[in-house]
Order: C-alpha cells, then sequence, then structure tokens
C-alpha cells in the first residue's frame, strides 16, 4: 500500500500520497482533498494515483474555474425544448458526478456561487434545482478534491469550502522523486477497504484526544475534530484492522489538524502538590482495626461476592500521553516558517475576497469580465443575454401559441423573460505613502525611504497602478502627491521633499484615511502605507506634548481601522520602537521592524506584504 509515515514527523510524500487513498475508501465520511500546488508533475503524479485507485466506473470529473452555474447545476436544454414545446431538463455536472469525486481546477478562483453550490452538495448530497420553468430534486453525492495553486499571490479557495473538505495536503515542498505510482495490489487494497470501513470503530479515547488536540492547536471549527476521526478510521480500514490505533490518529492529526493550526499548543505545567492540605491519616496496620466513632452504625465488611466498583475505562494518564503524541504528530508536520509565525502569537487569516494584487471585484453593467446573467430591462447601456432570456421563454411556448394572434413571430418574448449580462471589472489599486519627515526620521532613515517609495513606485507603474505620497512634519500633514500614475512626476514630488521639524503622528494618519477614503469612494482599493518611528509629539492642533500626541496617533490609527482596508506600518527607526507596533495594533496593521534595512529592502518588505494581503 501506499506508504504510512508513521513516526512524528513533518509530512511526507507517503502522508501526501496516502491522502488520495484515504478519500477513496470514504469520500462522503472526508468531503475531499484541498490540495495545495502548482500545476506540474508532482500534481499530475497525485491525480494519477487518485484516478488509477479509484473503482471502476467512478466518475472524476474536471469543474474549470469558469464554469458557468448551469454547467454546474444543469438546467433547461435550450434547443432541445424549442424542438419539442416543452421543457427539456439538461444534467448538471455535480449530477453526472453523482458517487464521485469532482476535481476543482484553480479552486482559489472559483465564483462564489459556485463554490457554494458545492458546500450544499457536500451538505446534502442532493441539489434541489428551481429555475427556468423546472423543479427537480437530483442526487448529488459527491467529494471535492480543490487544486489551489494561489501560492500566498492569490486568494484562498472559499473557507466554507475549504472547511469541508477533512485532508488539507501540500505538494509544494515535493519533487518527482517523491510521487508514488499505483499497482493493481494498493487498488485491492482500498478495494477491500471500502467494502469494511462500516464495522472499523474508532476507540473513545483516541476520540476524546483527537478533539483535545483539535482545541489546542486552536481549530474553532467542528468538523475538523469529525473530519479527523474519519480519516483515522479509514487509515485503520486500510492497513486492514478492524479497531483503530494511535498511528492512524496520528496520521490524521497530521493530515487535517496540522494544515488548520492557528497557534502553538501551550505546555501545560505539571501539578503541584498544595501543602497548604490537610494531610490524610496513615493507613493502621494490617493487624489493627482503624479507630470506630461511636456514633458511626457497625457495617458488615464486603463480601467477596459483590463486584468491586467499575474502574474507569480511561487512564488519565495515558490519555494525556495519547494527547500529547497527537498534539507532537500535528505541531511536526506545521511548516517551519508557520510555526516560527504560530510561535510568536500572529493568528493564519486567509485574505478577504477584495484583496490582491490588482484590487477588488465590482460589479458593471458594461464591462469586465462576464459573471452570468440577471432579470431585468435593458436600459443605461446594460446589453441583454439573449441566450438566457431564450431560455426564460421557451417553456412558456406552447401556452403562449394557443392564445398568440395569427402572424405572430415562432418565439414570444415577454418582457419578464428579459435577463441582462452582468460583468465583474477589478478595481484599481492606490497605495498610499504616508512619510514622517520629522526630524527624529530624517536624521536616519528619511533617505531610505525616498529611496523604497520610487523603487515601489516603478512597480506600481508596471502594474498600473495609482500612488499617492504625503509628507507629515512640523505641525501639519500635506499631500506632496495626489493619486497618480506619472512615475516622473512621483520622483519630482519626493525629491523636494524636506525633513525636519516635529512628528504631527496624528495628522498624517487623518490625512491618509481621508484620501484613502476619497480612492474608495472614487472606485478605487486603497494600501496606507506608513513610514515611522511612533514617537509623535505634536498634536492635532499642532502644539507640542507628548502624551497628548501619543493617544491622538493612536486614537487616530483607531479611526483607521475602522475605515477597512489594507494598512502597513514601517518602523523606520533605529532599533523597534514600542510606540510603533502599539501604533500598528491600534490600526490593525501589518508591522514591519526594520532597522538594518536600505532603500531595497524596504522596497522589499513593503512588496511582500502587499502581496500577501
Amino acid at each position: 500500500m501506499v506508504p504510512a509515515v508513521q513516526a512524528a514527523d513533518a509530512l511526507q510524500a507517503g502522508d501526501a500520497f496516502q491522502a488520495a487513498a484515504l478519500l477513496l475508501v470514504d469520500p462522503a465520511g472526508l468531503g475531499g482533498v484541498l490540495l495545495r500546488s502548482p500545476a506540474g508533475p508532482v500534481r499530475d503524479a497525485w491525480l494519477t494515483l487518485l484516478q488509477a485507485l479509484a473503482p471502476p466506473g467512478m466518475p472524476l470529473p474536471r469543474l474549470p474555474a469558469s464554469a458557468s452555474e448551469d454547467r454546474l447545476l444543469g438546467g433547461l436544454d435550450l434547443s432541445a425544448t424549442l424542438a419539442a414545446g416543452r421543457p427539456v431538463a439538461q444534467a448538471g455536472l455535480l449530477t453526472q458526478a453523482d458517487g464521485g469525486i469532482v476535481v476543482a481546477a484553480m479552486a482559489e478562483r472559483m465564483p462564489a456561487v459556485n463554490a457554494a453550490h458545492l458546500c450544499t452538495a457536500l451538505d446534502q448530497g442532493a441539489l434541489r434545482l428551481e429555475r427556468d420553468g423546472l423543479t427537480q430534486h437530483l442526487p448529488a453525492r459527491v467529494a471535492v478534491v480543490a487544486l489551489d495553486e494561489s501560492q500566498g499571490e492569490d486568494r484562498p479557495p472559499s473557507a466554507a469550502l475549504a472547511d469541508r473538505l477533512g485532508l488539507w495536503v501540500d505538494l509544494s515542498a515535493l519533487s518527482l522523486r517523491d510521487t508514488v505510482t499505483a499497482d493493481g495490489a494498493m487498488a485491492q487494497e482500498v478495494a477491500q477497504a471500502r467494502a469494511c470501513l462500516a464495522k472499523v470503530t474508532v476507540p473513545d479515547d483516541l476520540i476524546q484526544a483527537l478533539c483535545a488536540a483539535t482545541l489546542a492547536l486552536g481549530v474553532d471549527s467542528p468538523r475538523a475534530a469529525w473530519a479527523a476521526v474519519r480519516c483515522a478510521r479509514a487509515a485503520a480500514a486500510l492497513r486492514g484492522e478492524d479497531v483503530a490505533d494511535a498511528d492512524d490518529a496520528a496520521l490524521a492529526a497530521r493530515l487535517v489538524l496540522a494544515p488548520r493550526a492557528t497557534r502553538q499548543p501551550v505546555a501545560e505545567a505539571p501539578p503541584q502538590d498544595d501543602s497548604s492540605s490537610p494531610q490524610e491519616p496513615p493507613n493502621p496496620p494490617p493487624d489493627q482495626d482503624p479507630p470506630k466513632s461511636e456514633d458511626a452504625p457497625d457495617t458488615p465488611p464486603p463480601s467477596e461476592e459483590e463486584d468491586p466498583p467499575a474502574e474507569p475505562d480511561l487512564d488519565p494518564q495515558n490519555a494525556r500521553a495519547l494527547e500529547d503524541r497527537l498534539i507532537e504528530s500535528a505541531v511536526a508536520a506545521i511548516p517551519a516558517g508557520l510555526l516560527a509565525r504560530l510561535a510568536s502569537g500572529e493568528r493564519v487569516r486567509g485574505r478577504s475576497a477584495d484583496a490582491g494584487r490588482a484590487g477588488a471585484s465590482a460589479a458593471s453593467a458594461v464591462q469586465g469580465r462576464p459573471v452570468g446573467s440577471r432579470r431585468g430591462v435593458p436600459r443605461g447601456g446594460a446589453r441583454l443575454h439573449l441566450i438566457d432570456t431564450l431560455r426564460a421563454a421557451a417553456p412558456w411556448q406552447r401556452l403562449r401559441r394557443a392564445h398568440a394572434r395569427p402572424g405572430a413571430p415562432p418565439i414570444l418574448v415577454r418582457p419578464d423573460d428579459f435577463h441582462l449580462r452582468r460583468h465583474e471589472q477589478k478595481r484599481s489599486t492606490t497605495t498610499i505613502f504616508a512619510l514622517d519627515a520629522s526630524g527624529s526620521s530624517a536624521l536616519y532613515r528619511l533617505a531610505e525611504a525616498k529611496g523604497a517609495v520610487e523603487l515601489l513606485l516603478a512597480e506600481c507603474y508596471v502594474r498600473r497602478d495609482q500612488v499617492a505620497v504625503l509628507a507629515f512634519r512640523g505641525a501639519a500633514a500635506e499631500v506632496i502627491l495626489p493619486p497618480t500614475r506619472s512615475l516622473v512626476r512621483a520622483k519630482r514630488g519626493l525629491a523636494g521633499l524636506p525633513g525636519g521639524g516635529g512628528t504631527p503622528l496624528a495628522a498624517g494618519l487623518d490625512a491618509a484615511a481621508a484620501l484613502a477614503l476619497r480612492v474608495r469612494r472614487a472606485g478605487g482599493t486603497p494600501v496606507v502605507v506608513v513610514l515611522t518611528d511612533g514617537r509623535a509629539n505634536v498634536g492635532r492642533d499642532g502644539l507640542g506634548g507628548r502624551a497628548r500626541a501619543q493617544e491622538e496617533a493612536l486614537s487616530a490609527a483607531r479611526a483607521l481601522r475602522a475605515q477597512g482596508g489594507s494598512v502597513i506600518i514601517i518602523d523606520t527607526s533605529v532599533r523597534p520602537e514600542p510606540a510603533a507596533r502599539a501604533l500598528a495594533l491600534a490600526a490593525g496593521a501589518r508591522y514591519l521592524a526594520l532597522p538594518q534595512a536600505n532603500a531595497a529592502a524596504l522596497a522589499r518588505a513593503v512588496q511582500g506584504a502587499h502581496d500577501r494581503r
């Protein structure tokens, strides 16, 4: 069979490729696999293994990222309906894949409506279709393999869909020599495991240990614990056993819990004896009777025929050791970089659907990528969707012809049949640089900040994004460069930027928030990058006072956070400044401390944070 990694080690090829066999053993219980990997021979080998181990006749259709809702769900067969004069249904991909596994390509680009329909099929195993004059209850018992090619540059797949996929596998670190090739014996073992899965049990202590490991790793969804139990059950069936053991649970922890971890498990301190508690009297010698109270009634000794009190089924020490093993196995499977971020307390979050290098998605009536249709009257430049209009009118042709006047057209269309094209276009991103040009920053880092902004301006120019620059120094903030795509104009504005004076940090944040709001109202996506040491000493009124200025700066940061959007705080002091970290916390921003950075390092850090948002 596919080799399993028994030791608590990082996710190996054996685990990654065994996930394909586990999914085929229990597709209904596991739901599917979130397969993180770029397109290449390793991913192709995984999919080939899945197809080779699948039972004969199991459908494995591929769902393109651009698949329409009609292709997914089915609906009215327009040509057959017009020919027959009555509604003729056409099966969708989910119905055709009943009892099989849907391979969703480029899941990170899947439309939200398609992800919602997949979630419905995974939850209910059926679809209720009510559209185009049809009402059908269709079976859709499917599992899903979501191919995630985002690699930190695009938004991740739908969180709701990913939560329903029990196994999360990352093939990015594997090479072609790590791949596994199927043979006839492996396929036979998978078939035998599917046949005997119903009689495999998972002991209560393993279930409790998996639930405890789920909580310790900060996994919020209860589906994860259930998927871990089903994974351990499938692993036991794959080994030909009737009862799952600790090795099966450890494999489940690596495949199900480790990729979902959001925090570093905290080791519990061993219990300490309370010296203040009253001491119990020592046991009397065996040849002496214990002292008897005068008021205590005489009770006969227990009979030998009576059953002794029942012992607990689970030894607490053994249960704790099992939990520790599962947690250690899951932690060992977490990538090193992610483990470091978890140790520092940074919670892993997927980017919102509006984030991205090209800006947020916005609905449009006439421009952008077609994303379906909606009912409506074509006005204001909106274009008619002819196929969907005919599809809406087709079921009623026989009834309308019966009441039509002589000489009526062959197809009768009414205004309530009209469907309009829907489009989606990307809004441009405007990066707003707020530079601290005060004396404390100008002494060390203003030159590096200017150089970093110039490098980032060139990158934004290539992407056709807009940039804006504002500076705060002395008693107020001013906009040096309004939003523009002109690289020459931006460099000219930065060249004459002076430094020195106080730090009106609150005024600078207020100006950045106002500019971001103006960009958002104009239909753009703002990204605010603040380069400062965080040491405010001038208030909004232009007067000095470090304590009051610091409080006003934190208030302005909280207002910027309430506005929403992406914010990056770069600490430009010589060594990390607590005030800058507190400012980033108040603004809900990403904090970057770069005490030894030059202009290129600053630019790379901002660009990396910008790409990961």
